[in-house]
C-alpha cells in the first residue's frame, strides 16, 4: 500500500503545505526547524542525506494506488559503529489517509531497512507524551517505552514531556517471524 521513496528538493513544497502551525512544526521537527518552514531549512536538513555513508535517510511516503505523496519519515543519527539510528520527523501529511494503519506501515518500511539493509542492533526514537495515537503505533510495532524525559521541550508558556522508546533487532527477527 505505501512505498518508501528518497525525499527530493521537489516534495519541498508538499512538506511545507502540511506543516500549518508552529506546534505541528515543533511536533514534527523538534528545535531543529523554525516556523514558517522554508525551503532553506530543508536544504539544510537535505546536507549529506540519502548516501552510502549518510548519517540520515530521508523518505517521501508514496501511496503505491494513487501515486500520490502521503507523508514523510526519516532514519537519522545512523551510528555503523555502535549499529543504532532514529527514526524521526514522523507525518502522515496527507489528512484523508490518517487512522487507516499508514504510521504502522511506514515504521515496518523503515524498520526492515533499519534491521536488513544497514543490519543494525537497535532502533530508537522519541515522542511526546500527550501524541497518544503514536505512542499506540509505535508499541504496536515492537517499541518498549525505555523513560519518560518530563519537560524537555518549551512551546510557549507550556513545557512538553517526551517517552523515549527503542526496539532492538532481536525483537524485531522476533515479531517478523511471527508474521508482524
Amino acid at each position: 500500500m505505501i512505498e518508501l521513496q528518497y525525499f527530493e528538493r521537489s516534495d519541498f513544497r508538499q512538506l511545507i503545505d502540511w506543516i500549518e502551525t508552529p506546534q505541528f512544526l515543533l511536533q514534527w521537527g523538534g528545535p531543529a526547524f523554525e516556523y514558517p518552514l522554508t525551503e532553506s531549512q530543508l536544504e539544510k536538513y537535505m546536507e549529506n542525506a540519502n548516501s552510502n555513508k549518510s548519517e540520515a535517510m530521508i523518505y517521501k511516503v508514496l501511496h503505491k494506488e494513487t501515486g500520490t505523496i502521503i507523508g514523510h519519515i526519516s532514519l537519522g543519527k545512523i551510528d555503523r559503529r555502535n549499529k543504532s539510528a532514529r527514526i524521526g520527523k514522523v507525518l502522515i501529511g496527507d489528512k484523508s489517509v490518517r487512522g487507516k494503519g499508514i504510521g504502522q506501515q511506514m515504521i515496518k518500511e523503515v524498520l526492515k531497512i533499519a534491521f536488513e539493509d544497514f543490519h543494525l542492533h537497535r532502533v530508537s526514537l522519541a515522542v511526546f507524551d500527550f501524541n497518544h495515537s503514536a505512542i499506540a503505533c509505535y508499541e504496536k510495532a515492537g517499541f518498549i517505552k525505555e523513560g519518560l524525559l518530563r519537560d524537555i521541550g518549551k512551546n510557549g508558556e507550556e513545557y512538553w514531556s517526551v517517552w523515549e522508546m527503542s526496539i532492538l533487532e532481536d525483537e524485531w527477527v522476533q515479531r517478523k517471524t511471527k508474521g508482524y
